[in-house]
């Protein structure tokens, strides 16, 4: 039973999808227009006004896209500061901490972003510290608001590439039937960076579906898990403390509620 729109939400989603035929595409499969409807209803997401981008065959919110909901549902503040322990100016590393709060009461909802010249795009370097202020507040935001969808300021910085042409480091690629899943020898690997590392696998896999993009972790692509495996890896051995900052921003603990 689908839920009734309200005559504004009506005029919002015509007007979306009046934008996708004129400026993307007057052919997309019938399963984006459905999740830009869901979209639209659920979070009064605009396209006009720059809230959502499709990017690799998937609906993205923006930075501005996130704030602009923080502000119709009346966020009462966000709150960024710092993690000077993961900071290093000399070598441009950022770590940020954002707490958004939803209302007065609000305990409010904690997100963690990171960025140096290793896991951003080129035409970003030099604004490191605003790029992790920014994927902070994102996280942050997207938790508050139950939005399970990468920003896109999130998408493909990990390899260094922009997030429009993102370039994967792959993983030797077993046979694999659906190809919709990861095969044994990327498990396999997953698995070993965990025990390596000690990290919580609970944590890992969330973190995995946040990566990807994704609800759930059997619904990323291939390219998707073995790009987050390598990523996990490669921050793993650079700097440990801040993967498991990180990791510890999806502990439900640490989420709060309002």
């Amino acid at each position: 039973m689908k839920l009734r729109c309200s005559k504004s939400q009506q005029t919002l989603i015509a007007d979306n999808l009046r934008f996708v035929k004129r400026f993307i595409s007057q052919n997309l499969p019938p399963v984006l227009l459905e999740q830009l409807r869901e979209l639209t209803r659920n979070f009064s997401l605009s396209l006009k006004c720059g809230d959502l981008l499709l990017l690799g065959g998937g609906w993205y919110v923006t930075h501005a896209g996130l704030i602009r909901l923080a502000k119709r549902c009346r966020c009462s503040g966000i709150q960024v500061q710092p993690v000077r322990q993961l900071s290093d100016q000399v070598t441009r590393r950022y770590a940020f901490r954002a707490t958004v709060y939803k209302s007065a009461r609000c305990r409010g909802f904690v997100g963690y972003g990171d960025a140096d010249p290793s896991n951003v795009s080129p035409v970003v370097h030099g604004a490191e510290m605003r790029v992790a202020e920014t994927r902070a507040v994102n996280r942050a935001l997207r938790k508050a608001y139950g939005i399970g969808i990468c920003s896109v300021e999130e998408i493909g910085s990990f390899a260094g590439q922009p997030a429009s042409h993102p370039e994967s480091k792959k993983l030797p690629q077993p046979t694999n039937g659906n190809g919709n899943h990861s095969g044994p020898k990327v498990r396999d690997r997953l698995c070993q960076i965990i025990r390596q590392h000690q990290l919580d696998p609970n944590l890992v896999k969330a973190y995995a579906t946040d990566f990807c993009g994704a609800k759930t972790l059997r619904e990323a692509t291939r390219e998707q898990v073995e790009n987050f495996v390598q990523h996990l890896a490669d921050w793993a051995e650079k700097d440990r403390n801040a993967l498991l900052c990180q990791l510890n921003s999806y502990m439900p603990a640490k989420e709060g509620a309002a």
